[in-house]
């Protein structure tokens, strides 16, 4: 799972916003690396300062103070206590912490790919066979070979629901679509 947590802090000057940022993004990354997360499955993955304006009637916008923002990037191998370790640092950044984005991925999908593209191939090949004899001709030589990658979709989920405020999310792995298509062009011989 990639899980993308932040917070977001304001204070009166950039100074102090940038500080709360870092000991909050801090104190994620301390939950995080305490659960066993290996520091190459953390990164940064973003780092705002900005003015915080606010509009007053009468007296248009106003700089109100500073917003400081940060993001991790988090990749969590063990599904099982996703939503744990998630909860945890959640709570670890109180009332800055974004939960921003969670993604399911596969960690290795070559030998899942290497299947649909199997699959793929006799699904072409099972067809031309078919209008092969429809037009009363066997298959030749393979003239042509295009492998044909489907755009990534989203990952289905079963479900992802709050029980109550002081309970973990439930994540819900559901299932992996891993597609492969294939246009094969064979020489027909009569």
């Amino acid at each position: 799972m990639l899980v993308s947590v932040g917070v977001e802090c304001r204070a009166e000057s950039v100074d102090e916003a940038y500080e709360a940022a870092g000991e909050r993004l801090a104190a994620v990354d301390a939950v995080l690396r305490s659960r066993g997360i290996a520091p190459a499955d953390i990164r940064s993955a973003g780092l705002s300062v900005r003015a915080d304006l606010a509009w007053r009637d009468g007296e248009g916008q106003k700089l109100v103070g500073y917003v400081a923002a940060s993001n991790l990037t988090v990749r969590l191998r063990d599904i099982e206590h996703a939503s744990t370790v998630v909860s945890e640092a959640v709570r670890a950044a109180g009332d800055t912490v974004r939960l921003n984005n969670f993604q399911l991925v596969l960690s290795d999908e070559s030998a899942v790919r290497a299947e649909a593209r199997d699959a793929a191939w006799q699904d072409a090949l099972r067809t031309a066979e078919q209008y092969g004899a429809l037009a009363s001709a066997t298959l030749g030589r393979v003239l042509s070979i295009a492998d044909q990658r489907p755009a990534p979709g989203s990952v289905p989920l079963a479900g992802l629901q709050r029980a109550s405020a002081a309970e973990d999310l439930a994540v819900e792995p559901g299932q992996n679509r891993v597609e492969a298509a294939v246009t094969v062009t064979w020489e027909l011989r009569h």
